[in-house]
């Protein structure tokens, strides 16, 4: 199925003045659309939440959130969202709600109106509307963060004010991270050694950029014993590129296969 069009963030960029933008956390979970009829992954594949999940969603409204269990449990909410068995964990699950992704929607701040009247119409445990704070300046945005990570938060969303829903990669949207994230295409694979010897030790991995380089880390054991097939998207953490371009100590975060 064709990805959908939805609003992508690029990186903070410290040239950039925070002050009056919104700031929310950076939830470690699984992009979710409502389309009013259906939940969809970010590339347009069908989520199989049970029923109860999704009957109160609005039928006239599309949605844009999260799907979350919480803070450093990503790799069980995949799991739960990938099960065929829709009872699988499901009750563990929220729906994060953050944006209606309409173009021809308002601005932001009248779509967040419009986000908390559904929230409270709905009345369901398990959705709810992510929290936005208004950005005093520089200093109160390093404050947030410092605040957010000791909680376990992987970083900080920012959202320009008055800006409308654009379904693509935005400067109106920008991630604010300690590490960096980005995707990567699997090209082989790198035999273990040590305690990891007779299965994977490392991905090898191409950039869009056609930069290669190896990830070694990250890996559950059933990872390296069943790792990502040859051809498939991953997305990986990194500290910093050197002046080549090679990601400086990547780390494993999760095959997008589930997409």
């Amino acid at each position: 199925m064709a990805e959908l069009g939805v609003l992508l963030a690029k990186a903070y960029d410290l040239d950039v003045d925070p002050t009056g933008w919104w700031v929310s956390e950076k939830l470690d979970g699984m992009r979710a659309i409502w389309t009013g009829r259906e939940l969809l992954s970010r590339n347009g594949n069908p989520i199989p939440a049970p029923r109860w999940f999704v009957d109160k969603l609005p039928s006239d409204t599309k949605l844009d959130g999260e799907l979350w269990t919480g803070r450093g449990d990503f790799q069980r909410l995949i799991s739960i969202a990938r099960s065929e068995s829709v009872d699988k964990g499901w009750a563990s699950v929220k729906l994060q709600l953050f944006d209606i992704p309409d173009p021809r929607a308002d601005v932001f701040e009248k779509r967040q109106n419009r986000l908390a009247q559904i929230v409270n119409t709905m009345r369901a445990q398990h959705v709810s509307l992510v929290r936005q704070i208004r950005c005093r300046d520089a200093q109160h945005l390093k404050e947030l963060m410092n605040e957010y990570v000791k909680m376990g938060a992987e970083g900080l969303m920012l959202r320009k004010p008055s800006s409308y829903y654009e379904p693509k990669r935005s400067s109106t949207l920008l991630k604010v991270k300690q590490f960096h994230d980005a995707d990567a295409t699997v090209t082989g694979y790198v035999d273990g050694k040590g305690k990891h010897k007779g299965r994977m030790g490392a991905l090898s991995c191409k950039l869009p950029s056609g930069v290669t380089f190896e990830v070694g880390t990250g890996f559950t054991d059933a990872q390296r014993e069943k790792p990502p097939r040859i051809g498939t998207k991953i997305t990986f953490r990194y500290q910093e590129l050197t002046k080549d371009g090679v990601p400086r100590f990547p780390s494993f975060v999760t095959a997008r296969d589930y997409e």
